[in-house]
């Protein structure tokens, strides 16, 4: 068989770093997902699901969550069920955000950051955000879905200096 494909079905994204060192203030990291219907694919996000939300269907949540990187293996990992979600959603964005309190914080003040995303045991994409020190958010994945209703995976990782709230805004915004 040539040409048969279900396009990515289930992906699941993680994110590591490590602990902020002793007397420090702790590195809080976040994934974060946001969603884009068709027709409006790059403007504002229909919705965005976070460490305190989710989406609205179940589709896309947060597994786990961790304020400060200490932990065994993956601190953050986010699951996006894109067979399931609505088939008004055409594109969904993921980030990282770096909580800016108590002070400034980029990726360079960052103890080893990581990022994963797989879909089943196969790997799509892996980075240690060494493109984008100076930033204090990036997107990590794009999930878009085609006119036959399958859904391909754009890699690459996006820098960006804004803070975690107007993050949110921009990141599905065109490059």
């Amino acid at each position: 068989m040539t040409g048969f494909s279900k396009g990515i079905l289930k992906v699941e994204v993680g994110l590591k770093w490590d602990p902020s060192p002793a007397g420090q203030p702790p590195t809080d990291l976040d994934l974060v997902a946001a969603t884009f219907v068709t027709g409006d694919t790059y403007g504002a996000p229909d919705y965005v699901v976070h460490f305190d939300s989710r989406s609205p269907d179940g589709t896309i949540f947060l597994n786990r969550d961790s304020t400060n990187g200490r932990g065994f293996g993956w601190d953050e990992v986010m699951t996006l069920d894109l067979d399931r979600l609505d088939a008004r959603y055409a594109r969904v964005v993921i980030g990282v955000v770096i909580q800016q309190l108590p002070g400034h914080k980029t990726f360079v003040n960052v103890l080893n950051p990581a990022m994963r995303v797989r879909e089943g045991y196969t790997v799509l994409a892996e980075d240690d955000f060494g493109s984008v020190l100076g930033a204090t958010a990036a997107t990590i994945a794009e999930f878009v879905r085609g006119d036959s209703g399958q859904w391909t995976f754009r890699p690459g990782v996006h820098g960006f200096e804004e803070d975690p709230t107007a993050f949110l805004q921009v990141m599905g915004r065109a490059r």
